[in-house]
């Protein structure tokens, strides 16, 4: 066990840059006023809960099903892409209610949103790099970050007003739409030439 600022500091920089949950309070608030339930304390520890596991257990817990990090991540794509065009075309496909079992909508904030294939890949990507101890400290505090995002997009919403949460949904259902298409061809293989 070899504690190191240095390495925290850099492991909680990638995570936070690759969870982004800034740019997910728009899909979450869009998620709450369609009937889903947000409860911030569970919603976190879901997405905390999915991101230890990887840590913990990595690629042998997708070996488990016979799965790999690239069909992972397709099937991710594809979550994402629909997401996206719910947000662009203001149609609904998801069906959210709170009347559920778990009255959480863990799909698809906690997975994929948050604990994504891509910040699930980051994070057995990094332990190559960074020592365990030092990647859960960084994970703890950007856990900590994302408890704060969840509790206070009511204060966004507020802010932003319904006229500038509408263009901002628009906003990012388009990226989420070219974030799927890029993470679909990435891990498929597929190279488009661009001339």
């Amino acid at each position: 066990m070899e504690l190191d600022l240095k390495e925290i500091l850099a492991a909680f920089m990638v995570l936070f840059a690759i969870i982004d949950v800034p740019g997910s309070i728009p899909i979450i608030l869009d998620i709450k006023n369609k009937g889903g339930d947000i409860v911030p304390m569970k919603l976190t520890l879901a997405t905390f809960a999915i991101f230890l596991a990887f840590l913990v257990a990595g690629e042998s817990l997708l070996g488990v099903f016979g799965v790999d990090i690239s069909s992972f991540a397709i099937a991710g794509s594809f979550i994402i892409f629909l997401i996206g065009v719910e947000m662009v075309l203001g149609i609904e496909l998801f069906k959210y209610s709170s009347s559920e079992e778990s009255g959480v909508p863990i799909v698809p904030i906690a997975f994929p949103l948050l604990a994504g294939a891509g910040s699930i890949t980051t994070i057995i990507s990094l332990k190559a790099e960074y020592h365990t101890i030092n990647i859960f400290i960084a994970l703890v505090l950007n856990i900590v970050v994302v408890y704060f995002f969840i509790r206070s997009a009511a204060l966004f919403e507020r802010i932003l007003g319904k006229g500038g949460l509408h263009v901002i949904k628009k906003f990012f259902g388009i990226i989420l739409l070219a974030i799927a298409v890029k993470l679909f061809l990435t891990n498929t293989g597929i190279v488009i030439n661009a001339q």
